[in-house]
């Protein structure tokens, strides 16, 4: 039996992005949440030390679990044992581990709505049920406590993303412990994915493990530090299901790449550059909400919610367009400027929303901004425009 899955459309309009550029034309890839800025420089240099001195092979890092471990213990005051994180070639492959080791075909999987595109047809492609809760701008587009424990039947898992794709909101450390304490009550396993974990512009955010130590969490240092093509990422499992994640990384993926694991450890204690990172894309925060009125985006009551983290702006297109997709395609076409449209992450209200990413550089946000204010303001409202 196979799975109906749906393409990851910004997918197609960033091969779009390539072609122009192949062409000439000058592009501005807001389609993707992946940092402008390369690997830090500790990691570059220790990348190439390993290449000069080291064969490489199946391996997983020791040193490099340990300072993870010790991670949470200075972000959250968590104790994580370093046997407990089973290191991946990325956060996708983390999902997959988690969804395999703790749900069966058939399992009711509850998510936000809207939410990154592929929890949902991961979830398929595994033959699992998605739950999808409709979290609008009334809740900053996430998940609550009362919406979880509404659900009838209760589902046998939740994924939770906080800060979230592709809205950048976070939920408050109390809502976190009310949603941790229902699931608990109903038996609820939790999934959290923690990739944007880091990028905060409203303070610390709270990581799961603190109210669910039973739960899984998710990252990846595709974000924070910056090393997205590097494809190296992490899974905490909890003890009860730690040996079968185990037997399945081993079957399903083997190793992470050693040299990504190597670059990964020295990239960690890189705070200053890394932290300056986030200080651009707070700059790049900023331009994108004062430029949104420009743009006639944001206007209406509660249809933006301002980023608390990660690097996305949601917008509510609805008055410009019902075809986001054939929307972000003609500004595409028109300015060069790559964006995401919202029906990859809400099936059933994206078609009136579009993502901007802003983890490019504040130069290209600038020119961006420059570039879609005359585009936005000779729109048509006509449908489908």
């Amino acid at each position: 039996m196979t799975a109906d899955i749906d393409p990851f459309r910004a997918i197609g309009l960033s091969r779009l992005a390539h072609t122009l550029k192949a062409e000439g034309r000058s592009i501005i890839h807001m389609e993707f949440g992946q940092p402008s800025t390369g690997a830090p420089p500790a990691a570059i240099a220790e990348a190439h030390r390993v290449l000069d001195t080291d064969a490489m092979g199946y391996w997983e890092s020791t040193p490099l679990r340990e300072r993870i471990a010790r991670l949470y213990d200075e972000r959250y005051g968590a104790t994580v044992h370093p046997d407990n994180i089973l290191i991946t070639n990325g956060a996708s492959p983390a999902l997959v581990l988690a969804l395999n080791a703790a749900f069966a075909p058939g399992d009711r999987i509850a998510l936000a709505r809207p939410g990154y595109v592929a929890y949902r047809n991961t979830l398929k492609a595994l033959h699992m049920v998605p739950v999808e809760i409709d979290c609008g701008p009334e809740v900053r587009f996430q998940l609550t406590a009362g919406a979880v424990a509404a659900l009838d039947p209760a589902p046998a898992g939740l994924i939770v993303a906080s800060p979230a794709n592709p809205t950048g909101t976070i939920i408050a450390a109390d809502e976190l412990a009310a949603i941790a304490a229902v699931c608990a009550e109903r038996g609820i396993r939790i999934i959290s994915d923690e990739i944007y974990h880091g990028l905060s512009y409203v303070g610390p955010t709270p990581s799961i493990l603190s109210f669910a130590p039973d739960a899984f969490v998710i990252n990846s240092f595709s974000k924070y530090w910056s090393m997205a093509g590097w494809r190296l990422g992490w899974l905490v499992a909890p003890d009860d299901l730690l040996a079968q994640c185990r037997a399945l990384i081993g079957n399903l993926f083997l190793t992470a790449p050693s040299l990504a694991q190597h670059a990964g450890l020295a990239a960690m204690d890189e705070t200053e550059v890394l932290e300056g990172h986030v200080a651009a894309y707070a700059c790049n925060r900023d331009l994108m909400l004062a430029a949104l009125p420009g743009l006639g985006l944001g206007q209406g009551s509660g249809s933006i919610a301002p980023p608390d983290g990660a690097f996305y702006i949601w917008a509510d297109i609805g008055h410009l367009t019902d075809n986001s997709l054939s929307f972000c395609e003609q500004l595409l076409r028109d300015t060069g400027v790559a964006t995401a449209p919202g029906v990859d992450f809400d099936p059933v209200h994206g078609h009136r929303f579009m993502r901007f990413s802003f983890a490019v550089s504040t130069e290209e946000i600038e020119e961006a901004l420059r570039r879609m204010e005359p585009w936005f303001a000779g729109r048509s409202a006509m449908p489908g425009a």
